[in-house]
């Protein structure tokens, strides 16, 4: 989707009294879309879901972000606290459950946001994983929300062509060759002949955290 075509669509969605939101997980290729988001309404609110597990380096750029951008980021937290994210052997979620882990710290934070609103603006790409090759721009989660994709069709190439192109910052771990970065305990720097996504949750079969798998089906069945 073309930049023009993004602020055509947000304008749309305001012009109609949507009330919008963003998320966003602040790696570099987060960033294209937050830029262009400043640039078209920087009121717009961007939920930064805080897991509690993330590298201090994402927490500082995200801080670096909404300083140079400024951004409205608002911050999700578990409501389940870390020291009952524990299984019977005392192991955290991370390690014996991760999509467990995932629910109370991403999908549960976000209901509530997600009541609240019309549309989630979601910065998926197609050429991530295959759930998200499935994805349109705009998906009509249930008859009063939609999620709203604008960056479904950019590659990674379009993502650092962007970047350069406005000056951004690159993400500090991205630097070190961390081609996605979420939570520490699931993260590891990929080898060099891994895709983008498996640098995540080595060594299972897993590419989403559920907010774009369960949560969606969550509100589909509403």
């Amino acid at each position: 989707m073309t930049i023009d075509k993004i602020e055509r669509t947000i304008r749309e969605f305001s012009e109609a009294g949507k009330k919008m939101f963003a998320t966003s997980s602040f790696q570099t290729h987060s960033i294209p879309l937050l830029h262009i988001i400043s640039q078209i309404d920087s009121t717009i609110p961007v939920y930064f879901i805080n897991t509690g597990f993330l590298f201090a380096e994402t927490v500082a750029y995200k801080n670096e972000i909404a300083d140079r951008l400024q951004l409205n980021i608002l911050d999700t937290t578990p409501v389940v606290t870390k020291a009952e994210q524990k299984d019977r052997m005392g192991r955290f979620f991370f390690a014996s459950d991760p999509d467990h882990c995932c629910f109370l710290n991403k999908v549960q934070p976000l209901e509530p946001v997600i009541a609240k609103h019309d549309v989630w603006i979601n910065g998926v790409r197609a050429d991530q994983t295959d759930v998200r090759k499935s994805f349109k721009d705009i998906e009509q989660v249930r008859s009063n929300f939609v999620r709203f994709h604008p960056m479904l069709d950019w590659t990674k190439q379009d993502i650092y062509r962007y970047i350069r192109e406005n000056n951004l910052p690159r993400h500090p771990l991205d630097m070190l060759g961390y081609s996605s970065i979420g939570c520490e305990p699931c993260t590891h720097k990929p080898r060099f002949d891994d895709d983008e996504r498996n640098s995540r949750w080595f060594g299972l079969k897993k590419t989403e955290c559920g907010l774009n798998t369960t949560l969606i089906n969550k509100e589909e069945s509403r």
